[in-house]
This record gives C-alpha cells, structure tokens and sequence, in this order.
C-alpha cells in the first residue's frame, strides 16, 4: 500500500480524498494556497504545505511547487482530485518521470483521452457508437462544410482539447457555420491554448448520460450503472441521478458493455467515467473524464462501492475489491451541487464569510463539503460549496428526501443555489422523469414571495 498520498487539490474533494486516506492507513498531504490558510483540508490533513498565492496559476496549478511540496514531505503518490491537474498529461508525465505515483491512469491515456477528435476515434476502433460527425478536427470551415453535406443540420461545433461550453457553437444551417467556426476556434483558442475544433450532427432533446469504470492496467475492469447528468445550465452539470429515470435496461446493458470496451483497450487504470448523449432510443459516445468525477457519490450510494478507496488500491498495485453484484442497482441516488451562486441575479458569483451553516443529516442524506460557519469563501476558485446527496428505495421516495434535506440545509452570509434545487424537485415534469439538456433553457425562473419557481418559458 502507498504510505504517503499528497493531495493536489482543494474543498470538498481533497477532503473526500484525506479521509479515504485516513481510513486505508496512508498518510496524507494537503497543499494549500494563502487563500486556503483557514481551509478544512489543511487542518485535517496529517501534513500542510503552502504552495504558492490564491491565484490558481501560482499554486494548485503550479506544477514545480506541488513536485517540491510531495519531495519534501516524502510523499510517495499524487492524487490530484478533479480540476486543476487531474486531466493534465505533462502533470502525469512528470510524475512519472520522478518516481511519484500518479493515482490515475497513465499519461499516454490522458493524452489520448484528453483530445476529443482522437478520443471519438479510439472509441469508434473499440467499436463504440459515435455521433456522426467529422474524423478528427477540421482544418477550416469549409471542411466543416463538407461534413454537414454529409450528416445534415443542425451541427455543433466543439473544441477538441476542451469542455465546459467553451469552444461550442450549434450551427441550424450552412449559411452561419462560417462565422460559427471563427468564434468557436477563437474561443477554445483563449480557454484551452489549443483552437482546433471538430463538428458533429447536433442531437436534440437528447439526455447526458455516464458510465463509471475501474480498471486496472491489463487486468479486470468494472462498469458500473449509470448517472443521468441530463439538469443543466449553459452545459454545467447542476444534478445528477441514479438510476437514469425511464431509461430501458437493453440500453443501461450497452452502455455498461461499450464503456468496459473502451477501457479495455486503452489498458486503462484507476477510475473514469464514459459519457454518452442518449436519443431516440440510441446513445453516442461523446468523451471520456480520466478522473474522478464530482457526482461520483452518486454511484457509490447505489453499488456500495467507495470508489476513492479502490482508486487507491489499484495505485498501490493491490487490485481492486470490488463485491460481486455491485453493478447492480439499488434503490435510487440524486446529488445536487450547492453552488456560490445567486439564481435569483443571473447566477452571479458569490464569496465572503460563512455566518452560519446547518448541513442537513438523518437516513439517506450525505453532504461532501468544506464549508464551516466563520470560513470566508475566496473569489479565485469554482464556485462549488457543497455536494448534497440523497438516497432511498425509489425515485419518488429519492425526491420526497431531497426535498426535506434542502429545505433543511442552511447556509448565510452568502447567496446559493439551494433554492434553484427546491425548485427543480417541484417541478411536475421533473417529478415525472421528463429530463433533458434542454430542461432549464426550456424554463424561466420566477422570484414569487421570495420563492423561486420554474415555469415554462415565454
């Protein structure tokens, strides 16, 4: 087993991390930047290492001082959460090259897995079904042209090394991908350094659903039930679910089938998830997370399974302890992702102190978060506080839960996205399973005696 595990992130899950660490036996390592000074995962950790000041490019990004920080602490692992470094190849390289153990898979996969035209291209050689679309990146738009002559429109356009909205255009017809394709580039260019882009036909009323997968390296791989990540706004996951409500068990069985097909032939280790658009009774593979991802809870409340604990034991190279029957469903598991953001003012970015905090508790009800009444929430970093998960026997019984532990949970001193999430749960066609990418586009938000509703738009 690694002795020694430092952790090169922040929040909830650095956290989450330690006490996977503290319970396996392995000492932990938090970094931290001055902004962090008074964070959880600094003080509960075994040891701290400041690495740098608040802003992310001088510390959790900083590539030096975290190598520094596990060579003086002894650490003989990296576990770099998600975000920042988690899906960074040179990160994963270095680590290699020094001898520390990056928890994750190897930097050839990340760099395979981590552009998406070459990751649509090794999922469709593993004989997974790909969206329509180009093969690779296109050079140009007129390249972007001919592929839509080929699959029709609508198409969208995506930045190939990125993700998160950044670099996407849905393009309804010939006459605007010019200027599309400009914009696109353009923007993956500024986010991700990298503005090659790639088309697909453009899916409507389609829902996002994934897959979680261990594996170890030449060895047996798991895949797991799936998450519906369907509720979202401007493609930022706000709720996810398990199992995917109304979602046929011949569909559930492919998914699972070409997800461990994928690994499989990457030689694959650790954790990552398989993401599909599902529509019209067909799903497409549209990328690969090589990490850890924020709705892992999710299927750990529905298979029992403590997926940092075995990302853990496949780095020490003790293999995986995986019980038999965990990629069978039980009950049903919603997480809602509790955000520094005020829904009622366009979403706008909140930070500041903590003045009082009540997690809600009592059966079935989880909360990974970091927060404390008196901590002060820095304005460098992403906005998520806290990761509220319910589980029970069923859907209906899932949502009665949720509802009560929203409406429990307290947070002041700052706006949040609690009351977005009591909203979401009253919505009638939520309640009836009717989710899709397009379920909040589809809605306005309404302030009603200080409640928030949701209605249909126009």
């Amino acid at each position: 087993m690694i002795g020694k595990v430092l952790v090169a992130n922040r929040g909830e899950v650095a956290l989450r991390v330690i006490r996977a660490c503290r319970e396996l036996g392995i000492r932990s390592v938090a970094v931290y930047s001055t902004a962090d000074a008074d964070s959880l995962h600094r003080m509960l950790a075994d040891e701290a290492i400041c690495i740098g000041p608040p802003p992310a490019s001088g510390s959790y990004l900083n590539i030096p001082s975290i190598i520094s920080a596990a060579e003086l602490t002894g650490a003989d692992a990296i576990h770099p959460g998600y975000g920042f470094l988690a899906e960074n190849a040179r990160f994963a390289e270095i680590c290699e090259r020094v001898g520390i153990k990056f928890v994750g898979p190897s930097s050839r996969v990340i760099s395979t897995m981590g552009d998406k035209s070459v990751a649509r291209r090794a999922a469709h050689e593993a004989g997974v079904p790909v969206t329509p679309g180009s093969d690779g990146t296109c050079a140009d738009a007129a390249e972007a042209k001919r592929v839509g002559a080929v699959v029709g429109y609508p198409l969208v356009i995506k930045a190939s090394a990125g993700g998160g909205g950044k670099g996407m255009r849905v393009v309804e017809d010939e006459s605007k991908l010019d200027a599309a394709f400009t914009e696109a580039s353009r923007e993956a260019g500024a986010a991700f350094g990298d503005g090659s882009v790639y088309v697909e036909k453009y899916l409507e009323n389609l829902r996002h659903i994934e897959v979680q997968v261990l594996s170890e390296a030449g060895g047996k791989t798991a895949a797991f039930p799936e998450r519906d990540c369907s509720i979202q706004r401007r493609y930022q996951k706000l709720l996810e679910e398990s199992p995917a409500p109304g979602l046929p068990e011949e569909a559930r069985k492919g998914m699972m089938d070409a997800a461990a097909s994928l690994v499989d032939s990457l030689s694959y280790e650790g954790a990552g998830t398989i993401e599909f658009v599902y529509a019209d009774g067909e799903f497409y593979f549209i990328e690969m997370n090589t990490r850890l991802q924020v709705e892992h809870p999710v299927t750990e409340m529905v298979t029992g399974v403590d997926l940092v604990a075995e990302q853990l034991r496949i780095a020490s190279g003790e293999g995986m302890e995986v019980p038999r029957g965990a990629s069978m469903l039980e009950g049903h598991a919603i997480e809602f992702r509790i955000n520094a953001e005020d829904p009622r003012r366009n979403f706008l970015p909140q930070a500041g102190p903590v003045e009082f905090y009540n997690p809600p508790g009592g059966p079935g009800v989880r909360v990974d978060s970091h927060l404390y009444a008196g901590y002060k929430i820095p304005p460098h970093y992403d906005s998520l506080l806290a990761k509220l998960i319910v589980f029970a026997a069923n859907r209906e019984a899932a949502i009665r839960r949720g509802l009560r532990a929203l409406d429990e949970f307290a947070i002041a001193g700052i706006e949040t996205t609690l009351p977005l999430h009591l909203a979401i749960l009253e919505d009638e066609d939520f309640r009836r399973g009717g989710v899709s990418t397009s379920f909040l586009s589809e809605r306005e938000l309404r302030n009603e005696e200080g409640l928030l509703r949701l209605v249909p738009a126009g």
